[in-house]
Protein backbone atom coordinates (compact mmCIF):
# COMPACT_ATOMS: atom_id res chain seq x y z
CA UNK A 1 0.00 0.00 0.00
CA UNK A 2 1.63 3.37 -1.47
CA UNK A 3 0.32 6.77 -0.84
CA UNK A 4 -0.99 6.61 -4.83
CA UNK A 5 -3.58 3.97 -3.60
CA UNK A 6 -5.38 5.72 -1.10
CA UNK A 7 -8.85 6.82 -2.03
CA UNK A 8 -8.96 10.71 -1.28
CA UNK A 9 -8.00 12.23 1.40
CA UNK A 10 -5.61 14.00 -0.71
CA UNK A 11 -4.74 16.90 1.77
CA UNK A 12 -3.00 14.47 4.56
CA UNK A 13 -1.51 12.36 1.72
CA UNK A 14 0.25 15.78 0.86
CA UNK A 15 1.19 16.79 4.36
CA UNK A 16 2.26 13.52 5.41
CA UNK A 17 4.67 13.36 2.44
CA UNK A 18 5.83 16.63 3.25
CA UNK A 19 6.63 15.45 7.22
CA UNK A 20 8.72 12.36 5.98
CA UNK A 21 10.25 14.31 3.68
CA UNK A 22 11.44 16.96 6.35
CA UNK A 23 12.20 14.08 8.91
CA UNK A 24 9.78 15.99 11.23
CA UNK A 25 7.28 13.03 11.59
CA UNK A 26 5.61 13.09 15.33
CA UNK A 27 6.16 10.08 17.84
CA UNK A 28 2.67 9.43 18.57
CA UNK A 29 0.32 10.48 15.47
CA UNK A 30 -4.00 9.80 15.85
CA UNK A 31 -5.88 8.93 12.64
CA UNK A 32 -9.53 9.38 13.60
CA UNK A 33 -11.98 8.90 11.10
CA UNK A 34 -15.08 6.79 10.21
CA UNK A 35 -15.64 2.95 8.95
CA UNK A 36 -13.84 3.17 5.61
CA UNK A 37 -12.20 6.61 5.36
CA UNK A 38 -8.74 4.96 5.29
CA UNK A 39 -7.20 5.43 8.43
CA UNK A 40 -5.80 1.72 7.95
CA UNK A 41 -4.98 1.89 4.72
CA UNK A 42 -2.92 5.18 5.16
CA UNK A 43 -1.35 3.89 7.86
CA UNK A 44 0.32 0.97 5.73
CA UNK A 45 0.86 3.91 3.57
CA UNK A 46 2.59 5.93 5.59
CA UNK A 47 4.48 2.86 6.80
CA UNK A 48 5.72 2.46 3.64
CA UNK A 49 7.42 5.98 2.88
CA UNK A 50 8.82 6.05 6.15
CA UNK A 51 10.39 2.83 6.24
CA UNK A 52 11.02 1.78 2.92
CA UNK A 53 11.71 5.04 0.67
CA UNK A 54 12.71 3.63 -2.68
CA UNK A 55 13.60 -0.17 -1.53
CA UNK A 56 11.74 -2.56 -3.54
CA UNK A 57 12.23 -5.34 -1.09
CA UNK A 58 11.05 -3.27 1.60
CA UNK A 59 8.02 -2.57 0.04
CA UNK A 60 6.76 -5.85 -0.50
CA UNK A 61 7.53 -6.70 3.02
CA UNK A 62 5.37 -3.84 3.85
CA UNK A 63 3.21 -4.76 1.22
CA UNK A 64 2.79 -8.65 2.63
CA UNK A 65 2.57 -6.86 6.49
CA UNK A 66 6.19 -9.10 7.18
CA UNK A 67 8.16 -6.24 7.52
CA UNK A 68 9.95 -6.72 10.89
CA UNK A 69 9.91 -2.52 11.88
CA UNK A 70 6.06 -3.05 11.59
CA UNK A 71 3.77 -3.96 14.41
CA UNK A 72 0.35 -4.20 14.89
CA UNK A 73 -2.15 -4.13 17.93
CA UNK A 74 -5.39 -4.62 17.56
CA UNK A 75 -8.68 -6.07 19.17
CA UNK A 76 -9.18 -9.75 19.76
CA UNK A 77 -11.00 -11.92 21.79
CA UNK A 78 -10.70 -15.22 23.74
CA UNK A 79 -11.14 -17.88 20.89
CA UNK A 80 -9.72 -21.87 20.68
CA UNK A 81 -8.71 -22.03 24.36
CA UNK A 82 -6.85 -18.67 24.34
CA UNK A 83 -8.15 -17.28 27.87
CA UNK A 84 -5.59 -14.08 27.97
CA UNK A 85 -5.23 -13.39 24.46
CA UNK A 86 -3.05 -10.57 22.48
CA UNK A 87 -2.70 -9.37 18.96
CA UNK A 88 0.26 -11.51 18.32
CA UNK A 89 -1.96 -14.50 18.84
CA UNK A 90 -3.85 -13.96 15.76
CA UNK A 91 -0.91 -12.53 13.62
CA UNK A 92 -2.07 -14.71 10.43
CA UNK A 93 -5.19 -14.35 10.43
CA UNK A 94 -4.58 -10.10 10.93
CA UNK A 95 -2.01 -10.44 7.65
CA UNK A 96 -5.10 -12.28 6.04
CA UNK A 97 -7.81 -9.64 6.88
CA UNK A 98 -5.54 -6.55 5.76
CA UNK A 99 -4.52 -7.95 2.44
CA UNK A 100 -8.36 -8.58 1.38
CA UNK A 101 -9.48 -4.79 2.35
CA UNK A 102 -7.29 -2.50 4.24
CA UNK A 103 -10.79 -0.36 4.55
CA UNK A 104 -12.89 -2.72 6.60
CA UNK A 105 -14.04 -2.14 9.88
CA UNK A 106 -14.10 -3.63 13.01
CA UNK A 107 -17.38 -5.79 12.63
CA UNK A 108 -16.04 -7.07 9.20
CA UNK A 109 -12.49 -7.86 11.48
CA UNK A 110 -14.43 -9.75 14.08
CA UNK A 111 -16.50 -11.94 11.20
CA UNK A 112 -13.42 -12.43 10.00
CA UNK A 113 -12.87 -14.39 13.10
CA UNK A 114 -15.75 -15.96 12.82
CA UNK A 115 -17.44 -14.44 15.90
CA UNK A 116 -19.16 -11.63 14.84
CA UNK A 117 -21.69 -11.81 18.30
CA UNK A 118 -18.54 -10.79 20.23
CA UNK A 119 -16.66 -7.69 21.52
CA UNK A 120 -12.98 -7.34 20.69
CA UNK A 121 -10.87 -5.63 23.19
CA UNK A 122 -6.96 -4.35 23.09
CA UNK A 123 -6.00 -5.99 26.22
CA UNK A 124 -2.83 -5.34 28.52
CA UNK A 125 -0.93 -7.98 27.33
CA UNK A 126 -0.80 -5.88 24.48
CA UNK A 127 0.30 -2.91 25.99
CA UNK A 128 2.99 -4.82 27.94
CA UNK A 129 4.19 -5.89 24.41
CA UNK A 130 4.40 -2.70 22.79
CA UNK A 131 6.75 -1.47 25.80
CA UNK A 132 8.91 -4.45 24.68
CA UNK A 133 9.07 -3.62 21.43
CA UNK A 134 9.52 -0.06 21.52
CA UNK A 135 12.53 -0.77 23.90
CA UNK A 136 14.42 -3.04 20.92
CA UNK A 137 16.40 -1.34 18.14
CA UNK A 138 14.76 -1.37 14.43
CA UNK A 139 16.24 -4.47 12.52
CA UNK A 140 16.18 -3.04 9.06
CA UNK A 141 14.76 -0.02 8.77
CA UNK A 142 15.88 3.88 10.76
CA UNK A 143 12.75 3.30 12.63
CA UNK A 144 9.97 0.81 13.89
CA UNK A 145 6.20 1.76 13.07
CA UNK A 146 3.55 0.55 16.00
CA UNK A 147 0.39 0.83 14.24
CA UNK A 148 -2.16 0.71 17.23
CA UNK A 149 -5.95 -0.06 15.54
CA UNK A 150 -9.19 0.70 17.22
CA UNK A 151 -7.28 2.12 20.56
CA UNK A 152 -11.23 3.33 21.70
CA UNK A 153 -11.27 -0.49 22.29
CA UNK A 154 -8.80 -0.78 25.18
CA UNK A 155 -9.51 -0.94 28.63
CA UNK A 156 -8.38 1.73 31.26
CA UNK A 157 -5.94 -0.82 32.64
CA UNK A 158 -4.31 -0.71 29.02
CA UNK A 159 -4.90 2.29 28.40
CA UNK A 160 -2.60 3.77 31.36
CA UNK A 161 0.08 1.14 30.30
CA UNK A 162 0.49 2.68 26.98
CA UNK A 163 0.45 5.91 28.30
CA UNK A 164 3.69 5.31 30.30
CA UNK A 165 5.46 4.55 26.52
CA UNK A 166 3.63 7.80 25.18
CA UNK A 167 5.42 9.57 27.79
CA UNK A 168 8.48 8.95 26.72
CA UNK A 169 9.04 7.46 23.33
CA UNK A 170 12.47 6.43 22.35
CA UNK A 171 14.04 8.13 19.55
CA UNK A 172 13.55 5.56 16.84
CA UNK A 173 9.72 4.78 17.50
CA UNK A 174 6.87 5.94 15.81
CA UNK A 175 3.48 4.95 16.86
CA UNK A 176 0.17 5.48 14.76
CA UNK A 177 -3.08 5.37 17.46
CA UNK A 178 -6.09 4.92 14.83
CA UNK A 179 -9.92 5.23 16.02
CA UNK A 180 -12.96 6.22 14.57
CA UNK A 181 -14.13 8.84 18.10
CA UNK A 182 -12.20 10.64 20.41
CA UNK A 183 -14.53 10.41 23.42
CA UNK A 184 -13.36 7.14 24.46
CA UNK A 185 -9.95 7.47 24.74
CA UNK A 186 -7.90 9.31 27.50
CA UNK A 187 -7.58 12.78 27.78
CA UNK A 188 -3.82 12.25 28.95
CA UNK A 189 -3.17 9.95 25.57
CA UNK A 190 -5.00 12.57 22.79
CA UNK A 191 -3.08 15.27 24.59
CA UNK A 192 0.52 13.05 23.65
CA UNK A 193 -0.40 12.61 19.74
CA UNK A 194 -1.17 15.03 17.14
CA UNK A 195 -4.34 14.34 15.89
CA UNK A 196 -5.36 14.03 12.31
CA UNK A 197 -9.12 13.96 11.15
CA UNK A 198 -9.93 11.76 8.00
CA UNK A 199 -12.91 13.05 6.35
CA UNK A 200 -15.16 10.63 4.49
CA UNK A 201 -14.65 9.91 0.78
CA UNK A 202 -16.17 12.00 -1.34
CA UNK A 203 -19.08 10.92 -3.78
CA UNK A 204 -16.29 11.87 -6.56
CA UNK A 205 -13.35 10.01 -5.22
CA UNK A 206 -15.41 6.58 -5.10
CA UNK A 207 -17.19 7.45 -8.50
CA UNK A 208 -13.96 7.50 -10.06
CA UNK A 209 -11.83 4.27 -7.79
CA UNK A 210 -15.54 2.21 -8.72
CA UNK A 211 -14.57 2.95 -12.44
CA UNK A 212 -10.91 2.74 -12.55
CA UNK A 213 -10.35 -0.19 -9.98
CA UNK A 214 -13.77 -2.34 -10.65
CA UNK A 215 -14.37 -1.24 -14.40
CA UNK A 216 -17.67 -0.18 -13.40
CA UNK A 217 -20.18 1.36 -16.30
CA UNK A 218 -20.51 5.54 -15.14
CA UNK A 219 -24.21 4.58 -13.67
CA UNK A 220 -23.49 1.45 -11.72
CA UNK A 221 -20.51 3.76 -10.26
CA UNK A 222 -22.71 6.88 -9.57
CA UNK A 223 -25.76 4.23 -8.07
CA UNK A 224 -22.98 2.90 -5.77
CA UNK A 225 -21.39 5.82 -4.63
CA UNK A 226 -24.22 7.34 -3.73
CA UNK A 227 -25.38 3.99 -1.01
CA UNK A 228 -21.63 4.41 0.35
CA UNK A 229 -22.12 7.62 1.92
CA UNK A 230 -18.02 8.35 2.41
CA UNK A 231 -17.02 4.60 2.83
CA UNK A 232 -14.86 2.54 0.26
CA UNK A 233 -15.88 -0.38 2.69
CA UNK A 234 -19.24 0.30 2.37
CA UNK A 235 -18.75 0.65 -1.97
CA UNK A 236 -16.90 -3.03 -2.09
CA UNK A 237 -19.65 -4.58 0.01
CA UNK A 238 -22.30 -2.99 -2.35
CA UNK A 239 -20.22 -3.76 -5.33
CA UNK A 240 -20.07 -7.65 -3.75
CA UNK A 241 -23.74 -7.35 -3.82
CA UNK A 242 -22.78 -8.65 0.26
CA UNK A 243 -26.16 -10.11 1.83
CA UNK A 244 -24.54 -9.17 5.29
CA UNK A 245 -27.42 -6.36 6.09
CA UNK A 246 -30.53 -9.21 4.90
CA UNK A 247 -30.89 -10.04 8.71
CA UNK A 248 -30.55 -6.37 9.39
CA UNK A 249 -33.69 -5.83 6.75
CA UNK A 250 -35.26 -8.55 8.46
CA UNK A 251 -35.09 -7.23 12.36
CA UNK A 252 -35.99 -3.73 10.84
CA UNK A 253 -39.04 -4.10 9.38
CA UNK A 254 -40.45 -6.71 12.36
CA UNK A 255 -39.62 -3.86 14.83
CA UNK A 256 -40.78 -0.86 12.88
CA UNK A 257 -44.50 -2.99 11.96
CA UNK A 258 -44.70 -3.80 15.96
CA UNK A 259 -43.86 -0.37 16.89
CA UNK A 260 -46.52 1.09 14.68
CA UNK A 261 -48.90 -2.21 15.97
CA UNK A 262 -48.24 -1.09 19.99
CA UNK A 263 -50.15 2.20 19.99
CA UNK A 264 -53.54 0.34 19.43
CA UNK A 265 -52.92 -2.89 20.78
CA UNK A 266 -51.16 -3.17 24.45
CA UNK A 267 -50.37 -6.62 23.55
CA UNK A 268 -47.80 -5.62 21.20
CA UNK A 269 -45.36 -4.69 23.81
CA UNK A 270 -45.07 -8.02 24.88
CA UNK A 271 -43.73 -8.36 21.07
CA UNK A 272 -41.46 -5.77 21.25
CA UNK A 273 -40.09 -6.91 24.50
CA UNK A 274 -39.41 -10.32 22.64
CA UNK A 275 -37.97 -8.29 20.34
CA UNK A 276 -35.71 -6.53 22.26
CA UNK A 277 -34.81 -9.96 24.08
CA UNK A 278 -33.93 -11.62 20.94
CA UNK A 279 -31.51 -8.09 19.73
CA UNK A 280 -29.89 -8.64 23.44
CA UNK A 281 -28.41 -11.62 22.09
CA UNK A 282 -26.53 -10.09 19.69
CA UNK A 283 -22.92 -8.97 19.98
CA UNK A 284 -22.57 -5.50 20.49
CA UNK A 285 -20.86 -4.86 17.53
CA UNK A 286 -23.89 -6.37 15.83
CA UNK A 287 -26.03 -4.42 17.99
CA UNK A 288 -24.33 -1.06 16.84
CA UNK A 289 -24.33 -2.06 13.42
CA UNK A 290 -27.98 -2.61 12.97
CA UNK A 291 -28.30 1.28 15.04
CA UNK A 292 -26.44 2.55 12.16
CA UNK A 293 -28.36 0.55 9.29
CA UNK A 294 -31.50 1.41 11.16
CA UNK A 295 -30.57 5.36 11.51
CA UNK A 296 -29.75 4.99 7.42
CA UNK A 297 -33.16 3.26 6.79
CA UNK A 298 -34.89 5.98 8.52
CA UNK A 299 -33.10 9.24 7.06
CA UNK A 300 -33.77 7.15 3.02
CA UNK A 301 -37.30 7.09 4.50
CA UNK A 302 -37.45 10.82 5.30
CA UNK A 303 -35.75 11.46 1.23
CA UNK A 304 -38.50 9.75 -0.20
CA UNK A 305 -41.32 11.53 2.13
CA UNK A 306 -39.58 15.13 0.74
CA UNK A 307 -39.62 14.06 -2.90
CA UNK A 308 -36.02 12.88 -3.18
CA UNK A 309 -36.45 9.39 -4.15
CA UNK A 310 -33.25 9.08 -6.82
CA UNK A 311 -31.44 9.40 -3.05
CA UNK A 312 -32.49 6.43 -1.21
CA UNK A 313 -31.21 3.22 -2.48
CA UNK A 314 -32.28 0.23 0.34
CA UNK A 315 -34.82 -2.46 -1.45
CA UNK A 316 -36.65 -4.33 0.77
CA UNK A 317 -38.85 -5.72 -1.52
CA UNK A 318 -37.82 -9.03 -1.16
CA UNK A 319 -39.22 -8.98 2.37
CA UNK A 320 -42.45 -7.79 0.86
CA UNK A 321 -42.05 -4.32 2.90
CA UNK A 322 -41.90 -1.00 1.07
CA UNK A 323 -40.03 2.11 1.94
CA UNK A 324 -42.46 3.89 0.48
CA UNK A 325 -45.47 3.23 3.12
CA UNK A 326 -42.85 4.15 6.10
CA UNK A 327 -42.00 7.55 4.41
CA UNK A 328 -45.08 9.89 5.12
CA UNK A 329 -44.18 8.72 8.82
CA UNK A 330 -40.97 10.26 9.11
CA UNK A 331 -40.62 14.17 8.71
CA UNK A 332 -39.14 17.39 10.02
CA UNK A 333 -41.33 17.17 13.91
CA UNK A 334 -39.07 13.95 14.30
CA UNK A 335 -36.70 12.99 12.34
CA UNK A 336 -34.31 14.84 14.72
CA UNK A 337 -35.42 13.17 18.08
CA UNK A 338 -35.41 9.40 15.90
CA UNK A 339 -31.68 10.41 15.10
CA UNK A 340 -31.20 11.11 18.96
CA UNK A 341 -32.41 8.17 20.76
CA UNK A 342 -30.59 6.05 17.92
CA UNK A 343 -27.05 7.39 18.22
CA UNK A 344 -27.88 7.70 21.91
CA UNK A 345 -28.24 4.15 22.36
CA UNK A 346 -25.40 3.64 20.02
CA UNK A 347 -23.27 5.38 23.08
CA UNK A 348 -24.63 3.47 25.61
CA UNK A 349 -23.95 0.12 23.89
CA UNK A 350 -20.59 1.33 23.92
CA UNK A 351 -20.20 1.72 27.23
CA UNK A 352 -21.90 -1.88 28.58
CA UNK A 353 -25.07 -0.91 29.04
CA UNK A 354 -27.81 -3.97 29.89
CA UNK A 355 -28.67 -4.39 25.70
CA UNK A 356 -32.32 -5.55 26.86
CA UNK A 357 -33.65 -2.82 28.61
CA UNK A 358 -31.79 -0.64 26.29
CA UNK A 359 -33.44 -1.69 23.12
CA UNK A 360 -37.06 -1.78 25.01
CA UNK A 361 -36.53 1.73 26.05
CA UNK A 362 -35.33 2.79 22.82
CA UNK A 363 -38.29 0.85 21.03
CA UNK A 364 -40.90 2.49 23.18
CA UNK A 365 -39.60 5.48 22.35
CA UNK A 366 -39.71 4.95 18.42
CA UNK A 367 -43.43 4.02 19.06
CA UNK A 368 -44.03 7.16 20.19
CA UNK A 369 -42.05 8.92 17.54
CA UNK A 370 -43.42 7.54 14.58
CA UNK A 371 -47.23 7.83 15.58
CA UNK A 372 -46.27 11.77 16.52
CA UNK A 373 -47.93 13.95 13.29
CA UNK A 374 -46.19 16.41 11.14
CA UNK A 375 -47.57 19.58 11.63
CA UNK A 376 -48.53 22.12 8.45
Amino acid sequence: MNFSQIIGQDFLKQYFKKTIAKKRVPHTQLFVGDEGAGTLAMALAFANELLCKNNKNCQNKVAKIIHPDMHFVFPTITKDGISKPSSEDFMTEWRAFLLKNPYAGLFDWMKHLEVANKQGMIRVKDANNIIKKSALKPYEADYKIIIVWMIESMNLETANALLKVLEEPPEDTKFILIAQKTDLILPTILSRCQIHQFMPISFDHIKTSLINLKSLDETTAIKIAHQANGSWAKALEVHEKNNSNADFQKYFISWVRIAFAAKSNKKSIQELIKWSEEMATKGREAQKQFLLFALETFRQAMLINYQNKSLSYFDFSSFGFELSKLAPFIHSQNIEDIYKIITDSTYFIERNANPKLLFLDLSINLTKLLHKKESV
